[in-house]
């Protein structure tokens, strides 16, 4: 349901009706201890309190099902992470509606 496809995070339909609805932009951090990228709507106030300055995405439509994705890059170059094309584990904390992405 999550892949990273040239630096962008590509998510599934269902997955984005579950965590982020209507919202066109989310927050993300990535959890350096952790090695998590983490990603919430924009909506959610709490991650601004948590995370030290986190980074505000759009969320894109890919197609007319209702994929989105999220353009990564700078996170992925920061942190020196791999860049090379993927599946991803995550885990989803609904009560948050929060994303955790193992990159």
């Amino acid at each position: 349901m999550l892949h990273l496809k040239s630096e962008h995070l590509y998510i599934n339909h269902q997955l984005v009706e579950q965590v982020f609805s209507n919202v066109e932009y989310v927050y993300a951090a990535y959890n350096t201890e952790q090695k998590q990228l983490l990603i919430t709507p924009i909506t959610s106030q709490w991650f601004v309190k948590m995370n030290k300055k986190p980074s505000q995405f759009l969320l894109k439509s890919r197609n007319l099902i209702g994929d989105k994705t999220v353009a990564i890059r700078e996170i992925l170059i920061d942190n020196d992470l791999p860049i090379h094309d993927r599946d991803l584990d995550y885990e989803l904390i609904e009560k948050t509606e929060l994303l955790k992405i193992r990159l």
